[in-house]
């Protein structure tokens, strides 16, 4: 069975990076599109960025454009979200999507399996 896990959440100040990592423990999994999903208090679940199976394919939400960047390690099972310049409107539960899919974008109803999610906090 699919399980992906988060890690890499926590506090930074405003401007500051963090890098969110997901690992899928399904290994046998081989077409495998994925996205990052946030949800901010009293808020509904949004996109914000996803990446095909190979990689060459990504895609954003327009607020995170050219200061969140989204890359796969499939040697290692692993997506990544690379966090820069974070601001207090980034403070979400970040949750990493898996889809049978090579590519689902920004669909959330197409993607197969979820993370239990992580925090992230700026600070400002």
């Amino acid at each position: 069975q699919v399980q992906l896990v988060e890690s890499g959440g926590g506090l930074v100040q405003a401007g500051g990076s963090l890098r969110l990592s997901c690992i899928n423990t399904d290994r046998a999994v081989s077409s495998f599109g994925a996205a990052w999903f946030r949800q901010a208090p009293g808020k509904e679940r949004e996109f914000v960025a996803a990446i095909s199976w190979s990689g060459g394919t990504t895609d954003y939400v327009d607020s995170v454009k050219g200061r969140l960047t989204i890359s796969r390690d499939n040697a290692k099972n692993t997506v990544y979200l690379q966090m820069n310049s974070l601001k207090p409107e980034d403070t979400a539960v970040y949750y990493c999507a898996g889809s049978k899919n090579y590519y689902s974008g920004s669909y959330s109803a197409e993607y197969d399996y979820w993370g239990q999610g992580t925090q992230v906090t700026v600070s400002s």
